[in-house]
């Protein structure tokens, strides 16, 4: 069991990581990542994985957004944190991304499974290894 300090850091991590992606913030979302961090997901066709291209992946979720004249948000619910015996922490949560159209509905655009390894590196929690699952793959 985690205690309640780490509990919100870890909280926190994930709203920082959220707004950070949504807002067009990349570098700030690739540094929520260890520097050789992994983003592992169906919906894209490899892993982005270092800053750089960690970086390059918010760049361009940011712009495809932006391209389709919508506000996409992350939404993290139900997050689940055990510590591991190597003082890393495993995080399991569920992500719903949501785009809004200018003058239109909000809508669904995927409903995911997020698993995170996430480490104490330079006084904070970064996340080194996120494997995300889609519900409908």
């Amino acid at each position: 069991m985690i205690d309640a300090e780490t509990a919100t850091a870890i909280q926190l991590l994930y709203g920082r990581q959220s707004h950070a992606i949504d807002s067009g913030r990349a570098d700030e979302w690739a540094r929520t990542f260890t520097q050789d961090g992994v983003f592992d997901s169906p919906s894209y066709p490899q892993p982005a994985v270092g800053t750089a291209a960690l970086t390059a992946f918010a760049e361009q979720f940011f712009a495809d957004a932006t391209a389709a004249r919508e506000k996409r948000r992350h939404v993290i619910t139900n997050l689940s944190v055990d510590d591991r015996q190597d003082g890393s922490l495993d995080v399991d949560c569920y992500l719903q991304i949501m785009a809004t159209p200018r003058g239109g509905a909000t809508r669904l655009v995927r409903f995911t499974v997020v698993h995170d390894r996430v480490v104490h590196e330079n006084g904070s929690w970064r996340v080194a290894y996120r494997t995300v699952s889609r519900d409908d793959i």
